[in-house]
């Protein structure tokens, strides 16, 4: 299949890029910007242009029968009045942007999927949050709402689409665990304010599996939650990576204040937490190659243990 990307240059983009291509699939990514010393997987190739912002690259993604939107600027920085504008802008323009590409053609993609993010649930504690659970009400599940609508506009001109709510995703070259991994392997490690908030995550290559599964079976749509079956309590997964790292975390939890004073409203989100389950994923009959976090974290880190 030909298959069009946004995103596809980031962290969980370039994973997901090189499983496509391996299967077959013709891959176009869509950047910024080309870079002249950028590699890519055989079947993939680079369209310039800027998702954010209307353009000639619009006139090429019903050319794609799969079109999947992964663009999103980071949320894991300060929150100013400019970060904000930029997280909203880059997923709610992107989207809006590719399905008004869409509805401008007479030959109609089949599939759309978009991405979303658990944060679509807001803060909840102890609840177990499945695709059923209603919205939360904060900065980031209004986005996550905003998002997801634009994306669902696609249905109105015949596509099927599957919106893809991410967790915490834990790959071997970014994400979560490529900022972590500095502090851990000095024994700086420690729980984030009481540590009790619950860490919805999904190994990289699960994530990947999931794309693949819904290529693979027409019969799905609307939302998925993307992450591991066995959501960690943030003690936990520090326990979990201490232990991997074979380095100590006995340091004192990080007091919540110190969060806010670093890093703004963006603290709530680390000392907060969703517990989602896979539900609508578990049902259909997906099987989880990593659904543990122990044994995920072994999986991705055994090359940076320390002796």
């Amino acid at each position: 299949m030909k298959i069009f990307v946004t995103g596809g240059t980031g962290f969980v983009g370039t994973t997901l890029a090189g499983e496509l291509t391996e299967k077959g699939h013709k891959v176009t990514l869509l950047t910024r910007s080309i870079k002249k010393d950028a590699t890519l997987p055989e079947g993939a190739s680079f369209l310039q242009g800027d998702p954010r912002e209307k353009g000639a690259w619009q006139k090429q993604v019903p050319l794609h029968e799969v079109i999947i939107n992964l663009a999103g600027a980071s949320i894991f920085t300060r929150w100013t009045k400019e970060t904000k504008k930029l997280i909203r802008e880059s997923r709610v323009l992107t989207t809006q942007n590719l399905v008004e590409s869409l509805a401008a053609s007479e030959r109609k993609t089949a599939l759309f999927l978009s991405t979303s993010a658990v944060g679509y649930y807001g803060f909840r504690g102890d609840e177990a949050l499945d695709e059923e659970s209603p919205p939360g009400k904060d900065f980031l599940a209004s986005i996550c709402q905003e998002w997801e609508a634009e994306a669902l506009g696609a249905q109105d001109l015949g596509l099927r689409v599957v919106i893809c709510r991410f967790g915490i995703v834990m790959g071997r070259k970014g994400g979560a665990l490529g900022q972590l991994l500095p502090l851990f392997q000095k024994g700086l490690g420690s729980p984030l304010g009481h540590g009790s908030q619950w860490i919805s995550w999904i190994h990289e290559q699960d994530l990947v599996r999931i794309y693949g599964f819904v290529l693979d079976r027409k019969d799905i749509s609307g939302p998925l939650n993307c992450t591991a079956p066995h959501p960690v309590r943030n003690k936990e997964m520090t326990k979990f990576l201490g232990q991997v790292l074979h380095r100590p975390t006995f340091l004192p939890p990080v007091p919540g204040f110190v969060l806010k004073l670093k890093m703004g409203e963006f603290a709530t989100t680390l000392l907060n937490g969703q517990k989602v389950i896979p539900k609508r994923l578990l049902d259909m009959g997906f099987e989880f190659t990593s659904p543990d976090l122990s044994g995920a974290l072994k999986d991705l880190l055994s090359g940076a243990r320390q002796p």
